[in-house]
This record gives structure tokens, sequence and C-alpha cells, in this order.
């Protein structure tokens, strides 16, 4: 079982209380040999070393909750993640941060929103420079997750991305650069904020909160994801489309595939859900503007799921969230096109999450 350790505790206080989970990764590696790094520090040790927490004055609770690569993560390790998480929240703390490898980081991050029912803000941090370099971010990065784990106006706004002083939305925010400490970024939206002195400042907000069931921890399901390529070949996409429960097609600019691989596809629409998405780093699918053999019109009269707006990475995620939820075909569909951006939000088949008041977003925006 994960062990807590308080770094501060007064019950007679009025401060800010955030809970810190460590789950390993760069942020965390070191080497005693002056070799290749692996995940070493405890999460206690990463907090001890940020420069100026103390000062804050916020009340720090830290949880050692994994120690491994972000690579390694799993997805029944975020799902358990999220149920502590909303414990601690429910619990009293503030805001949440965790502290991971940055390799999965849009995609966890992107679980964790959806599994994040509370208003309170969840804040996901890690580092591209591991603490025996010069200029290791890792302690700046988690400084500026708590501070924006204990904002107001992060409230709200579900999952956040901390990296570089820059707030970024999980739904939206993708790792563009292999070694850049600068590598998180929203391509269609940008950062919603900063963290400036201290201080948090969001410039945007996230319009609306789609949060999906609690997922059902004895369903097994695989969701596969395969990117089209120039000539590709429709036994490999068959291949693939057997041994899975749902796919997600990353196809050509806004949706397009070779004539070869369309009746794989329609083969495959016919028995599990298959979303299409872009696998163009910016930009949406489309949904009726090309009209030939494999063009986006004609995949979707076939049965596949357009995805807007959704990354490849993140439609998978949704993907296999609703279907282990137990979501019906039918509202598959609608949620893909809800969080895509193809359809209103209200469309979305479950309550919505509370907004920053508490309130339930629907009723509020409804009434």
């Amino acid at each position: 079982m994960p062990g807590r350790t308080p770094v501060s505790s007064n019950p007679t206080t009025s401060a800010p209380r955030v809970v810190v989970f460590g789950l390993g990764g760069t942020i965390a590696m070191t080497s005693s040999t002056g070799d290749a790094v692996s995940p070493t520090l405890s999460a206690q040790q990463l907090v001890d070393a940020v420069p100026g927490l103390a000062a804050t004055g916020i009340d720090i609770e830290v949880v050692e909750f994994r120690r491994c690569p972000g690579a390694s993560l799993t997805f029944a390790d975020i799902t358990e993640l999220a149920a502590a998480a909303a414990d601690a929240l429910a619990g009293g703390a503030t805001g949440v941060v965790v502290t991971q490898g940055t390799d999965t980081i849009e995609e966890t991050a992107y679980l964790l929103d959806l599994l994040h029912h509370r208003p309170e803000p969840l804040v996901v941090t890690g580092a591209m420079r591991n603490p025996t370099l010069a200029s290791a971010d890792g302690p700046a990065n988690i400084l500026a997750a708590i501070h924006t784990a204990t904002s107001p106006h992060a409230r709200g706004q579900g999952c956040l991305v901390v990296l570089a002083d820059e707030i970024h939305a999980a739904r939206w925010v993708t790792k563009t650069h292999s070694t850049s400490a600068a590598t998180f970024r929203s391509p269609d939206t940008g950062p919603l904020g900063y963290v400036l002195e201290d201080a948090v400042r969001m410039l945007n907000r996230v319009p609306h909160r789609l949060p999906v069931p609690v997922p059902n921890p004895a369903r097994q399901t695989t969701v596969g994801l395969h990117t089209i390529t120039f000539d590709d070949d429709p036994a490999l996409l068959a291949a693939v489309g057997t041994r899975v429960d749902g796919l997600v097609v990353a196809g050509f600019g806004v949706g397009h595939v070779p004539e070869s691989l369309v009746d794989t596809l329609t083969t495959l629409a016919e028995r599990i859900p298959v979303v299409l998405a872009s696998r163009t780093p910016a930009g949406p699918t489309l949904t009726h503007t090309y009209g030939f053999p494999g063009s986006e019109q004609d995949l979707i009269a076939r049965g596949l799921i357009p995805a807007g707006w959704l990354h490849p990475y993140k439609a998978r995620i949704l993907l296999r969230a609703l279907l282990h939820a137990e979501a019906k075909p039918q509202e598959i569909a609608t949620a893909v096109a809800a969080a895509g951006g193809l359809a209103d939000f209200t469309v979305w088949p479950w309550p919505a999450a509370l907004d920053s008041n508490g309130h339930s977003e629907r009723s509020t925006t409804n009434a």
C-alpha cells in the first residue's frame, strides 16, 4: 500500500493543503555509479529538494504511489490513482499534484481528466532533465504545479499539466520534442495560463468538463492504434483488428486512408468501434468535405466514428475508458463526437462534472 508522509500538518491552520503523489519518472531518476539513470528518489525527496516551497506556507502531504518509468505505467495504475486523488480531495485537500515520467503524460493526464469528477485542481508534472544534470527542471516544475493546485483560478478545469511555468489542459496537451524542456504544447489552443512570480495567471478556460463513469475493474479491454502510412498493407490492419475490442485509426490529413484499406475498415467497424482521427500534429478530422473512396465522408458512412479535434492518443484513451465503463455503441459515438468538438457538450451521455463552485455544469448552463 502506498504510504503518506506529511511535510507539515497543523489541523488548526487554514493554510491550503496539497497532496503530492509520486509515480517515478525522469524527475526521480539518479545514478549511484555515474552511468544511466533510473527512478530511485522517493516522492518525499523530490518535495524536500524544492527551493522556496517551505516559504509558501502550503501544507504538503506526500504519497509514494509508484516508482517506475512513465513508459511502464498502466491503465490500472492511473485508475487507482484517480480514486486515491478523489479520496484526498474528499478529505479536505485543496488540490492534488502528480509527479511522473513525461513519456506518457499526455495520455495519463487525459485519463485522469476523464476520471476526475471533482472541481479541485488535479495537476500533473514531471521533468525533462534528471536531477544529476545541470539546470534540472524538476524542482521548478513541482513548485509551479503546487501553486497551480492551490489556485482558485484552476478550479473546475479538470486535470492540468504544468511544466516550464505553462499550464495546459490535459485534453489538448501533447509532447512535441524528445529532449527539450519546453516540449509540452497545446498546438490547437495554446496554454491555458502561466505561473508567474509564484502566482497563477489564467488566460483561457476549459469550456466544459466531460467525465466518464467509473471503470469496471473486472472489465478487460484492448484498444489498438493504427497509424496509416503511405501504401499501407491491409493485412497489417486486419491482423491488429482481430485482436482488439476497439481501434483508433490515425489517417492522413483530415481523415483519409488508401482505398485498399476501405473493405478491411468496413468489416472491422461492423464488429468493434473504430474511431477515425488524424495523424497530423494539429487540426481536426472533417466529416463531409471529401467524397472519394477512403475519404472521411466515405469512412463515416461505413461506420467509422470521427474524432474531430481529438488527437489519436487521446482518442485511444477515451475509447478504452468508455469500453471499461461498459458504454453502449451509441454512447461511444456520442461521447467521441462531444469530446472531439463535433457535437455540443450537452449531448454527453453521463452527468456533467462539478464546476468551480461545486455545481453541475449542465444544470448551470441550462438554467
